[in-house]
């Protein structure tokens, strides 16, 4: 049995044709309410991607492409509304690929509103595939009554299939593989205790939550570390969710694998290594306040970079829609793009 998209009790998004919209799950609202919210207007997916109501990048990648759609059909300037979408989150390449497919056929278009909407519901698509084909590589790493750790949320609710780094346990799920999931808080903005803790359990998956600075201690104790990724470096060098590149080095010390789960649309191959990779900063009021609440003296400086960037060498594999990747990275990657073209 294949875990997939259907198999999941929420959406992430939906363009409905017959009204020109953007059905998105708010997920600045989670897990408390699972509310939805319409999004009409290329300033409303920007700040829906901004403000974090849409996160995730493949989702970011399709909700961008969509947004384009809805550029056509206000009568904007696409190419406009290109450059504005593509600001908004500097570190998912997925958001400039997908953009960057949809101004390819505008170029070519002889209908306009139509020929976007097709090529962002192919964008859709294929990242459902792409979510279903990495569960299936990746269920293979996974033993009956695993414990795994996981950071941030590279689930269902990051993508608009199954997920990437927990589609693998949904398809392990789905074939009958059982495993127990410790989830990092992951600070700032608490993705791994507010999101990935309510569709793990939401769907069946017995699930833990620790702080970001309990990793070391469970640790010894996982078969198995899971992250996604928002962009890799022709190296193998990850950009994920700050904390990652921590988690890694506690997980090599405990000899635990790490594996980063991840579509060909994420790897950028323009990097080279990590260095190379833009680093987003976020607003210093996600770290000073806590439930509006004042946390940090106010003559305190903040640091809220939004990623870091595990190096390839801390990094057993990375699961891809093609198969799993193992070092050297260089030459697999090499290969994957060869196979790609």
């Amino acid at each position: 049995m294949q875990a997939s998209r259907n198999s999941l009790s929420f959406k992430t998004i939906e363009f409905k044709k017959s009204k020109n919209e953007i059905t998105i799950l708010d997920q600045t609202k989670l897990p408390e309410q699972e509310v939805y919210v319409s999004l009409k207007t290329v300033e409303e997916v920007y700040n829906a991607i901004k403000t974090m109501q849409v996160r995730g990048a493949p989702l970011i990648g399709v909700t961008a492409a969509y947004g384009l759609v809805l550029a056509a059909n206000n009568k904007e300037n696409v190419e406009k509304a290109t450059s504005y979408l593509q600001s908004v989150r500097p570190t998912a390449v997925n958001l400039s690929w997908a953009i960057k497919r949809m101004m390819t056929r505008a170029t070519q278009s002889t209908d306009l509103y139509n020929d976007l909407l097709n090529e962002a519901d192919t964008i859709r698509q294929n990242d459902v595939f792409s979510c279903e084909k990495m569960g299936e590589h990746g269920s293979a790493l996974v033993k009956n009554n695993a414990h795994i750790m996981v950071h941030c949320n590279a689930g269902a609710l990051a993508t608009s299939g199954i997920g990437t780094a927990l589609g693998v346990l949904y398809a392990a799920k789905a074939r009958g593989t059982q495993c127990v999931v410790y989830s990092c808080e992951t600070r700032p903005l608490l993705q791994g205790a507010r999101l990935t803790t309510w569709e793990l359990t939401k769907n069946g998956i017995e699930t833990y939550v620790i702080c970001d600075n309990m990793a070391a201690t469970y640790m010894p104790n996982m078969d198995l570390v899971l992250v996604g990724a928002d962009r890799i470096a022709t190296n193998g060098d990850t950009a994920n969710k700050i904390g990652t590149c921590g988690l890694a080095i506690i997980a090599q010390y405990y000899a635990v694998p790490f594996y980063v789960v991840a579509p060909i649309s994420t790897f950028d191959f323009t990097r080279v290594s990590g260095e190379d990779i833009p680093i987003e900063t976020r607003c210093e009021d996600e770290i000073r306040r806590f439930n509006t609440k004042n946390i940090v003296a106010k003559q305190a400086k903040v640091c809220n970079p939004a990623f870091d960037v595990t190096p390839a060498d801390l990094i057993t594999g990375i699961v891809t829609e093609k198969g799993i990747l193992r070092p050297p990275f260089n030459a697999a990657i090499e290969r994957l793009v060869r196979n790609d073209k």
